[in-house]
């Protein structure tokens, strides 16, 4: 049977902590340890993870972010394998089995993912199946379509292959997790699960949304990619980067910020001129808006 650390990193998400931890605990495939490494929170972090004793196994730093947390947690982590799940999202009982038995029937694996349930405070969902398996590096790097839905709580990886990559850059957040699923895909193929297994919660305190934090995580993550001198690699250059401010415009638009949503849309079209016809249907969002 093959053995299974869990790997929490966690950051003043006390409210969402134990709903996390739950999840593991309830899985119908037993992982050998539960890995919480709290990033220096100042809320009641150490309190709920005190509750659960020895079920857990504890790691406080100073705050270092979260690839250092998981960083942190590879290193002493003692199971074959290593699934992560963020601190504010929560498993389904099945999904660690689910995924390991892709790795029973193709040892070669580099990761394993899953389809994923959205959900916000309201109560609001919204299905994702759109994940991809086998060689996925080139379809990451186009930045057209989601690949990996939840990069932060789908993955279960080979600690050997966590190693091989060198673990986590903590330099890059939040794009931590893409510049490491980018690596892994670069040497391995991927495993996909064609069902919900994990619920990857949206809230006000998601990372995700400080736009400004996001587009420097992402610019230094491609720079990173695009220091190989793979010709395959550099033939995508312009229009990834080109996508890249595409999607950086658009949410400048939603946080109404028209001067760095012109300035992105400048450089997207700099790069790929193709986006054109995206960027000319504004003025119809921008009425739609105004008569909302």
């Amino acid at each position: 049977m093959k053995t299974i650390s869990v790997i929490i990193p966690a950051y003043n998400h006390a409210r969402y902590l134990a709903e996390a931890i739950d999840s593991v605990l309830a899985q119908t495939y037993a992982p050998l340890e539960i890995i919480v490494v709290d990033d220096g929170s100042t809320d009641d972090t150490p309190a709920v993870a005190a509750s659960y004793g020895d079920r857990i196994r504890y790691i406080r730093q100073e705050n270092a972010g979260v690839g250092a947390a998981r960083n942190n947690a590879i290193a002493v982590a003692r199971g074959e394998y290593l699934a992560f799940l963020d601190s504010d999202d929560v498993w389904l009982p099945e999904k660690l089995e689910r995924e390991i038995a892709l790795f029973d029937s193709d040892p070669e694996l580099g990761f394993v993912h899953c389809g994923v349930e959205k959900f916000d405070e309201s109560g609001q969902t919204t299905i994702s199946m759109t994940g991809m398996e086998g060689w996925i590096a080139t379809d990451l790097l186009r930045l057209d379509r989601e690949v990996i839905a939840a990069l932060g709580s789908c993955p279960i990886v080979p600690k050997r292959v966590a190693e091989e990559v060198g673990g986590f850059d903590p330099r890059l957040p939040p794009s931590e997790d893409w510049d490491f699923c980018y690596r892994v895909a670069l040497r391995y193929r991927a495993g996909f699960v064609p069902l919900v297994l994990v619920r990857y919660r949206l809230h006000g305190g998601g990372i995700h949304l400080n736009v400004p934090r996001m587009e420097q995580g992402m610019m230094n993550a491609l720079a990173k990619a695009f220091a190989s001198d793979d010709p395959a690699v550099q033939s995508q250059r312009r229009s990834t980067y080109g996508r890249m401010h595409r999607i950086l415009a658009g949410c400048y638009f939603q946080k109404r910020d028209p001067r760095r949503f012109l300035q992105h849309m400048v450089k997207s079209l700099r790069y790929d001129v193709r986006n054109v016809g995206y960027f000319a249907a504004y003025p119809l969002r921008l009425a739609l808006r105004v008569f909302r």
